[in-house]
């Protein structure tokens, strides 16, 4: 069994490896590529989390250590993360009015949505990890929250922001009550991976 979770991690770490090149590479081709704005979405640093988080454990597993606290954590605020992406991609995103000319639609698809899946579902099943604590959780909104306000500083200095739903033309008050919603959504989710790390349901 080890050896098939190992090799399924593998796996999305070459995936994901992948389809950030694959989309960098395409996006390089855009008259407005810029690579600060490429590697300032969220999609891109949250599935970057899953593969350190995944590559990490591959190498925990070589060394024969098991259950490191300070591994599930990260794990597990990189599954907080992923699922974030997912859900909000999948949710206030597919329909948006977004610049697809320069899209690689199958790295689209591992990035939102294959990787999101996955990542949960080896946090829920795969048994390799510590039990956390709900006070892990606080840890788990560190990074969101410097996201935010960096990509806040930047939306109000030279207008460049990720999503639609961030943009200060909407004005700051709609864009703190999306901040809210995803920083409560985070929290939410970060509470239910702890409660995850509890259940053992394979065996690993």
């Amino acid at each position: 069994m080890r050896t098939l979770v190992n090799a399924l991690r593998l796996i999305a770490v070459i995936a994901i490896v992948a389809a950030i090149v694959a989309q960098f590479l395409r996006s390089v081709e855009s008259p407005v590529y810029n690579f600060f704005n490429f590697f300032g979405y969220f999609t891109i640093q949250s599935n970057v989390f899953v593969a350190l988080a995944f590559a990490l454990t591959l190498i925990a597993a070589a060394r024969r250590k098991r259950g490191q606290v300070g591994l599930s954590v990260f794990r597990g605020a990189a599954t907080v993360y992923i699922a974030t992406t997912g859900i909000v991609y999948n949710t206030l995103l597919v329909n948006a009015t977004l610049d697809q000319s320069f899209t690689v639609q199958w790295s689209n698809d591992v990035l939102h949505k294959i990787i999101p899946v996955y990542a949960v579902l080896d946090w829920l099943l795969f048994s390799d990890r510590a039990k956390l604590l709900l006070r892990h959780v606080w840890w788990f909104l560190v990074y969101p929250a410097v996201w935010l306000v960096v990509i806040l500083v930047r939306g109000a200095t030279d207008g460049w922001v990720p999503y639609p739903f961030l943009d200060p033309a909407q004005g700051y008050g709609v864009v703190a009550l999306y901040c809210l919603g995803v920083a409560v959504f985070i929290a939410l989710m970060g509470i239910l991976v702890v409660g995850m790390s509890r259940l053992r349901l394979v065996k690993v």
